[in-house]
């Protein structure tokens, strides 16, 4: 007998993957859209800071929202150096250590 899989408490519903809604703008930035909001109109935005939760909650007049949980990174570029000159100098980059994706 299989063992049961603990209930999530993320919503089952599927994540929109549309390619028409996220571009590359050949600025180097992607901008993503949400048709969902056009034409609404936006009656509260709020701005949710816990010890390990962010989110922006964009509110409509219609009881619906855009809800952006909100990741922090970090990415440490280490390198060793020389500063025998008074100047830097690069001897040796290291391969960036990158902070783990909570991947909502």
């Amino acid at each position: 007998m299989a063992a049961k899989k603990p209930k999530s408490s993320k919503p089952t519903q599927a994540i929109d993957k549309s390619p028409n809604l996220a571009s590359d703008d050949n600025r180097g930035r992607i901008v993503r859209r949400f048709p969902e909001a056009q034409g609404k109109i936006v009656k509260s935005i709020e701005v949710y800071v816990t010890a390990d939760h962010y989110s922006i909650n964009i509110n409509f007049d219609d009881n619906t929202a855009i809800v952006l949980p909100v990741e922090a990174s970090v990415i440490l570029s280490p390198f060793y150096g020389d500063w025998t000159t008074g100047d830097q100098k690069v001897i040796k980059e290291y391969e960036p250590v990158k902070s783990i994706s909570l991947d909502l």
